[in-house]
């Protein structure tokens, strides 16, 4: 598993993001102050304001920057010229992948989403939700082309996945028996199969 590093050698904004997700991680973030992040990060609070209004601006980017890779290669894949069946495989096994690899930050953000102000919390909403209906738009595409069944609505279908997945920092470990890859292949299988016709 990729674990962020805040090694002197990443520029400021990307030490400060990799020196908070860690201390998010160990720590919790309403267990972790701005004092603590800059000290870590070699920085000063000047340095962290430049470039993150607050600590909660760093809570934000944490999860953003995740669903942002998401979702450029979850566009790719459903843009990619293959079956259907094949395109909602890979986004379905590659959303798996880059959740392990990112695992401190769905952590984090799980468990820290309610520190989010209203309007940043109306903000992830809105990026989840365009991922999500992107994702589910592929799910119609095959049950509408006879090739997927329609017996369960697009709807639940996603959220049987995405539950899985919203799951994998809770039980996967790096030192287990099975490697991100495997993971993303059973869960990519376990509904394709649901969705079997």
């Amino acid at each position: 598993m990729a674990r962020t590093t805040d090694g002197s050698e990443l520029p400021v904004p990307q030490r400060l993001l990799a020196t908070a997700t860690r201390l998010f991680a160990e720590r919790g973030y309403d267990r972790t102050s701005v004092q603590e992040i800059v000290e870590s990060a070699g920085v000063t609070k000047g340095a962290l304001y430049h470039y993150f209004g607050s600590k909660e601006d760093l809570l934000h980017e944490v999860y953003a920057r995740v669903l942002r890779l998401q979702q450029e290669r979850l566009d790719a894949f459903a843009d990619a010229d293959a079956p259907v069946e094949q395109r909602l495989r890979d986004a379905a096994a590659d959303v798996v992948v880059t959740t392990i690899d990112n695992l401190d930050d769905a952590a984090i953000f799980f468990r820290s989403m309610h520190h989010l102000g209203p309007e940043k919390n109306k903000q992830v909403r809105a990026e989840r939700r365009r991922y999500h209906e992107r994702f589910r738009a592929l799910v119609e595409e095959g049950q509408d082309s006879g090739v997927f069944s329609a017996a369960t609505p697009a709807d639940l279908v996603v959220d049987y996945h995405f539950g899985s997945v919203h799951h994998l920092s809770t039980w996967y470990r790096p030192d287990g028996p099975l490697t991100p890859q495997a993971v993303a292949d059973h869960l990519a299988d376990l509904l394709l199969r649901a969705l079997r016709p």
